[in-house]
């Protein structure tokens, strides 16, 4: 079975899509879903009620949802140095190597991110719970304690993490109350496996894999 050691937020802690924007449900960078109604006359899908008509936001149902979905939890880093807290780091495309994230606009970090060309990801382990929390709290220098060194180019890489990567900017845009980053691959590495750290339910958990026979 699967297992989840839950680390209690801290009051750093944001909106499971995007670990620095305020905090608009319970921490604890989104990304999105879409809600169907069933106009008069139509029957609700069999075992769903149908909801009534602006009874609630479309807001609070993807808050609402996304604390029921498991997301991988990262530390993207920008020159300067500026780091935060992400949930909302995903592939884009395989050829070419794109990856992507979003950034609340009101974010500390979002000048920092509107002004760089390159990015670092870092995906963090189930021992990483006290990194993810530092990096998602405001008023802290977050890389006070950290152990990481600038690159050529000078773009702030953690050391110790499973799996870092470092990406170009290819496109910014405002999507909503966020900015959208797209980046292309450009190196990567990593240090050690181990369980991941994931974002549910408004706390860290360390995920293990499930047991053989239901392995994908």
């Amino acid at each position: 079975m699967t297992v989840f050691a839950q680390h209690s937020p801290t009051a750093g802690d944001h909106s499971v899509r995007d670990a620095e924007s305020r905090d608009r449900s319970a921490r604890d960078s989104a990304r999105e879903t879409t809600a169907c109604r069933h106009p008069a006359g139509h029957a609700a899908v069999r075992g769903h009620a149908a909801p009534e008509a602006g009874s609630e936001q479309g807001g609070a149902i993807l808050r609402r949802t996304l604390r029921r979905h498991a997301s991988g939890v990262t530390v993207i880093t920008v020159p300067g140095p500026a780091g935060f807290t992400a949930t909302s780091f995903t592939s884009v495309s395989l050829d070419p190597a794109l990856v992507s994230f979003c950034l609340g606009l009101t974010a500390s970090t979002a000048e920092a991110v509107r002004g760089a060309d390159r990015f670092a990801v870092h995906v963090l382990g189930a021992a990483d719970a006290a990194l993810a929390s530092r990096f998602a709290r405001s008023g802290v220098d977050r890389f006070a304690g950290a152990s990481w060194a600038p690159d050529d180019g000078g773009l702030p890489l953690l050391d110790g993490v499973p799996a870092w990567l470092t990406a170009r900017v290819t496109l910014r845009q405002v999507v909503g109350d966020h900015l959208l980053v797209v980046g292309e691959v450009e190196s990567g590495g990593g240090h050690h496996g181990g369980a991941a750290l994931v974002h549910h339910d408004g706390a860290f958990a360390g995920l293990a894999p499930l047991a053989p026979e239901f392995g994908g």
